[in-house]
């Protein structure tokens, strides 16, 4: 380009260029700000996921699992497929959710004593999580046989919690059990690991 044609040329202002600047900045900010939002929305989409199929966060209402859960606490659970005796596990009666302890899987025989102390098969359990010991709203005849595929649950508070018990609520079958409850959360003081480790389900 010859010399007098460079001096032809509309060079843009300082005021111009400025200006353009400025939509340039915008326009990345807008940028920038989309971005944002779509990653935030996709974690919080992820999150409810995880926390709806994987690992549910359970809001405890009453003092039927004291003293291992207490009311007001916030839980993790754990959508397993092994559920063995001694684990709590949250599950769905009448559209309700509630968390139990597991006493006793299928073909097991349980049986409570006036007392309320509780025997599986025939062994005692020792039950030292266990608050006010009491055969409490106990309407199935004892000893009971578990069904197949079902849970015996009693609450660790046993003369406040209904449970299987009960024929209001009854043993509790697979499908009805949301997951197994691993740890609270909340209060932050009284953070705690439940029961067995979830990492050697998660590994395998």
């Amino acid at each position: 380009m010859k010399k007098k044609d460079l001096l032809n040329i509309q060079w843009p202002t300082v005021e111009e260029l400025e200006a353009e600047l400025k939509r340039e900045k915008r326009r990345s900010s807008r940028f920038f700000l989309r971005g944002l939002i779509l990653v935030i929305s996709l974690a919080v989409i992820g999150g409810v996921a995880v926390s709806y199929l994987w690992m549910p966060v359970l809001h405890i209402n009453g003092e039927s699992m004291a003293p291992s859960i207490t009311d007001s606490d916030i839980v993790l659970a754990y959508a397993c497929s092994e559920i063995q005796s001694g684990d709590i596990i949250a599950f769905y009666n009448n559209n309700k959710l509630m968390v139990k302890r597991v006493i006793a899987t299928g073909g097991d025989v349980v049986n409570i004593d006036q007392l309320g102390n509780v025997t599986v098969n025939g062994e005692p359990l020792d039950e030292q999580y266990v608050r006010n010991r009491a055969k409490g709203e106990c309407n199935v005849d004892m000893p009971y046989i578990v069904p197949a595929g079902s849970f015996f649950v009693m609450g660790d508070n046993r003369a406040e919690s209904l449970d299987s018990r009960s024929t209001a609520v009854g043993c509790i079958a697979k499908e009805q059990v949301l997951g197994r409850v691993f740890a609270t959360i909340w209060p932050l003081y009284d953070v705690q690991w439940i029961g067995r480790s979830i990492l050697t389900e998660i590994l395998n």
